[in-house]
């Protein structure tokens, strides 16, 4: 998130195009069957309308360079599949979240922990995320699944929030009930980009709706967790 490479996307590029294909190549030649690929919800893009949500086969449209880098994977692998015969799954999933998790969202898991209050209390976005747990289930039905085979996948919990919501229900997870105050999101948005910090604002604020109709049409997939039994376990952790 904070990008200190000359050159970000040739970095990005080296690990996860490079080395992805290097990768795929080589278990093609060894005669591995099928090659899963977790990637990113960023090769759909960063934001979605509220009550809209990417799909599957949208048209891919990265705003990052993480973003780009992970369409020229996806891209390279089917290339791989097409001149080798084996086969590859794309999963993309949004924010993972889980035991251990770190980033932002165990900085707002440990806020709600010490009684911090925070700003949060009228964003009224929806969000997707996928637990840990249910991110894995779904990898392991996409190893073996004979309908999975050269498919691209959405995966999330089955249920979007809204940024309040979310906090409200980290806190019965954790046991220390969130303390929101609310502030209206325009002013949030407005105190970030002084800061320099719209792009935080915007994973606040903004709403990113996945739809895995597909991944439960063809996988018969359900995700085994719920929102609230994936937070309790990402809460045990701390």
């Amino acid at each position: 998130m904070e990008d200190t490479a000359a050159n970000p996307l040739e970095a990005f590029r080296n690990v996860n195009v490079q080395g992805t294909l290097n990768l795929a190549r080589q278990a093609a030649a060894s005669g591995v069957q099928r090659f899963v690929f977790i990637s990113s919800i960023k090769v759909n893009g960063e934001a979605t309308q509220r009550g809209q949500s990417f799909m599957a086969d949208d048209t891919p449209a990265p705003l990052d360079d993480y973003g780009v880098s992970k369409m020229e994977a996806e891209q390279g692998l089917r290339k791989v599949a097409l001149q080798t015969g084996m086969e590859v799954v794309i999963i993309r999933p949004p924010l993972v979240y889980g035991l251990g998790v770190k980033a932002n969202f165990a900085v707002m898991m440990h806020w709600l922990q010490r009684g911090v209050p925070l700003p949060l209390g009228s964003i009224n976005n929806r969000r997707s995320l996928v637990s840990l747990d249910n991110l894995v289930d779904l990898l392991m039905m996409c190893l073996k699944h004979p309908a999975a085979a050269n498919q691209t996948f959405l995966v999330s919990d089955g249920e979007d929030v809204s940024t309040t919501e979310l906090l409200r229900r980290m806190g019965i997870a954790l046991g220390h009930p969130a303390r929101l105050v609310p502030l209206p999101a325009s002013l949030l948005e407005l105190a970030a980009a002084i800061v320099g910090k719209a792009d935080v604002a915007q994973r606040l604020c903004g709403s990113l709706q996945v739809d895995i109709e597909k991944t439960r049409r063809l996988l018969g997939w359900t995700p085994p967790l719920t929102l609230d039994q994936g937070l309790k376990k990402a809460a045990e952790g701390l």
